[in-house]
């Protein structure tokens, strides 16, 4: 079950890679939970697949790139060590996939932030 899952998430590096947002959209659950950390413009918590696909085009218009190194299983967790670049910029990154039944139910991204911050810029502060 572990070699199937990292294959899986594999699948979803080579979609996001080659553009291919239908295939990457197929490996998400309906329920996806994505977790994208710190204060830029792309940070926050993601439920289901319509505002993962807004983040995914937001992402998108920065033309950024991940490249897995290395993936680690137990279970239903798959772990990727990767390098993510963005503006001629790159930093160590982990993402933390759990898998259930064939699908991604949740991811925790671990990335650097103050990158994202630079070219994403920072989220407003909400008016009090």
């Amino acid at each position: 079950m572990s070699q199937q899952n990292i294959e899986l998430v594999r699948n979803g590096y080579r979609a996001f890679a080659s553009g291919d947002t239908a295939t990457l959209m197929a490996l998400f659950d309906e329920d996806i939970e994505w977790i994208q950390p710190g204060d830029s413009g792309v940070s926050g918590t993601y439920r289901g697949k319509a505002e993962l696909g807004m983040f995914l085009m937001r992402l998108g218009e920065k033309s950024p790139t991940i490249t897995p190194h290395s993936f680690l299983a137990d279970g239903d967790r798959v772990v990727a060590l990767s390098e993510a670049s963005v503006g001629g910029e790159s930093a160590q990154s982990a993402e933390v996939y759990t898998i259930r039944n064939g699908k991604t139910v949740r991811v925790q991204v671990y990335g650097d932030t103050a990158m994202m911050e630079r070219h994403y810029g920072r989220k407003s502060a909400a008016a009090i």
